[in-house]
């Protein structure tokens, strides 16, 4: 149920003195374009820009697969327009972007599973983020937003803890999955790209979100979780110690923060420009498996208990045949070394940098962001394996 209605207004980060050049841009509005902008975070995204963005003419959603149904979201003020094409293909990003004056940058190929080719991860990930910087530069944009990961930072393939750490906390930063290893390079890119001349000789400026695992309506991992334990007769397996802590953050608020990052550098670009920022939200501290049982549980799931070394010998079994198979067969289970170490790594985050910079607090309590993503796995559960109310 949505709630806005019921909380407290919040103050508009824009609100200040504008210069005779802001005053004509909030009389023409602003044209903000979202890459993947179809997808998991990008629907989130659009909607919270549309009920809470501030002089906001028109919302691009630029993705390789469109969904017709969110120009549906188009308001009197607020045109959505979507866009299909390729982030790889520079000609493309070129057309799209001419015209826009912020630029969200989510599109990214995640994948920990060996789905996709490493060639891919990187021509998205790495080569689309150039494309969107060259054609910054080109169209004299100047405020560019990146989708980021913590998987920057880690888990490391050590499998090294980080508690409630922030951007300046020392840590041993390894890659050795193709897609944190894109992630990388591509904020590199973008914080290097902070402080360029764009064509009319005005000045790029670009920062970087970091989110937490994310969570919320339309994740296709809580999807997919939710299926495999169907399958299992409604059992979760579970191994990962308690104490293993995990800082998960709603899409909802990962949305808001970049709205909040969006319109905070047009007003303070030496603030935010060239920055980097965790990005997290008042969801409890949990392992991965019990974190997903918030939600699981209501719809009666129940764990079962295995010891660690049969989670092990199975993550090490999966990567070997992954690798005998591949010559015939794409073997690529959820459960590898990798994830598990993942999953066994303490890794928790602040966003205090974030609200001292341009004053975040999520606007989704975890009461809210937990009914929410319970009402959307209620939208394609089984009645069987509801509890009786």
């Amino acid at each position: 149920m949505h709630r806005d209605c019921c909380r407290t207004p919040i103050p508009d980060p824009l609100e200040s003195q504008n210069t005779p050049q802001k005053e004509m841009e909030q009389e023409r509005g602003l044209v903000y374009l979202i890459t993947g902008g179809c997808g998991f975070l990008g629907y989130h995204l659009v909607k919270l820009f549309l009920e809470r963005g501030h002089n906001i003419s028109e919302i691009r959603l630029f993705d390789l697969r469109v969904d017709h149904s969110l120009e549906n979201l188009s308001t009197e003020k607020t045109k959505v327009k979507l866009l299909q094409g390729d982030i790889t293909h520079l000609p493309t990003v070129m057309s799209i972007t001419e015209g826009v004056d912020v630029v969200i940058h989510a599109a990214s190929l995640v994948d920990v599973w060996y789905r996709v080719p490493e060639n891919k991860i990187k021509d998205v990930n790495v080569q689309g983020t150039e494309h969107v910087i060259q054609a910054c530069i080109h169209h004299s944009i100047q405020y560019l937003i990146y989708t980021s990961s913590m998987e920057v930072v880690g888990p490391n393939i050590k499998g090294d803890p980080f508690f409630r750490g922030d951007e300046d906390t020392q840590y041993n930063v390894i890659h050795s999955m193709p897609y944190p290893k894109s992630k990388a390079k591509a904020e590199e890119m973008v914080i290097e790209a902070n402080g360029r001349k764009v064509k009319n000789g005005k000045t790029l400026y670009a920062c970087a979100l970091r989110p937490t695992g994310i969570y919320g309506e339309r994740h296709d991992l809580m999807k997919q979780f939710y299926e495999r334990g169907v399958k299992m007769g409604g059992y979760i397996p579970r191994a990962i110690p308690a104490t293993v802590e995990h800082g998960r953050v709603y899409a909802g608020n990962v949305a808001w923060m970049h709205l909040l990052a969006a319109q905070k550098i047009q007003q303070t670009p030496e603030v935010l420009g060239g920055q980097v920022y965790f990005c997290y939200d008042e969801s409890p501290y949990k392992s991965y498996e019990d974190f997903n049982m918030e939600f699981l549980s209501s719809f009666g799931f129940q764990e079962v208990r295995i010891p660690y070394f049969v989670l092990s010998f199975m993550a090490r079994l999966n990567d070997i045949l992954h690798t005998l198979l591949k010559p015939f067969y794409n073997y690529t289970p959820i459960m590898n070394r990798y994830t598990l170490t993942i999953a066994s790594t303490t890794f928790t985050v602040k966003t205090n940098k974030a609200e001292r910079h341009f004053d975040y607090k999520p606007i989704y309590p975890w009461a809210e962001c937990r009914e929410r993503t319970i009402g959307w796995i209620n939208s394609f559960a089984q009645p069987v394996l509801q509890k009786d109310k």
